[in-house]
């Protein structure tokens, strides 16, 4: 973990990285799935870090209960973001303390984390389907100790 976070402090995001930012600053970081609704579209598409393919605002919003429940602390750290047309992809450090069985492994209690190179494309302001592909394995790794 040692590469550092970007920092937004003083700084202009275009629209749709504000959005990125949104998505893991605050509604990630702080579990609000009241956000849901304001960054994606209602029928988006979603393939999380740690695997799953979703469909639609309530599939999300079990998917955050599931990682914030599995995660105590759960904390994005962006480490880069680049923008391109209707696209915003990045690199991001995924992290929390392990308290919920995952992958087979028992709880730990241990810090842990994963890397995930996320891929939003956007229709309009909203986000129509986020792909995020997750360092599942460097995970188990960890996990496991």
């Amino acid at each position: 973990m040692d590469e550092p976070a970007l920092s937004f402090e003083g700084v202009t995001l275009s629209p749709q990285k504000e959005v990125v930012r949104v998505f893991y600053k605050e509604m990630w970081d702080r579990a609000d799935k009241n956000l849901i609704p304001k960054i994606f579209h209602q029928g988006f598409s979603f393939r999380g870090s740690l695997g799953p393919t979703l469909t639609g605002h309530a599939e999300f919003a079990g998917y955050v209960d599931w990682v914030t429940g599995a995660f105590g602390e759960y904390t994005t750290d962006i480490l880069a973001l680049i923008e391109e047309d209707t696209r915003v992809s990045g690199k991001m450090r995924f992290h929390g303390f392990h308290r919920k069985e995952l992958f087979g492994v028992a709880p730990t209690g241990r810090h842990v984390w994963w890397t995930g190179m996320p891929i939003f494309t956007f229709e309009g302001a909203k986000v129509r389907d986020l792909y995020v592909l997750g360092d599942i394995h460097g995970l188990i790794g960890r996990l496991k100790g």
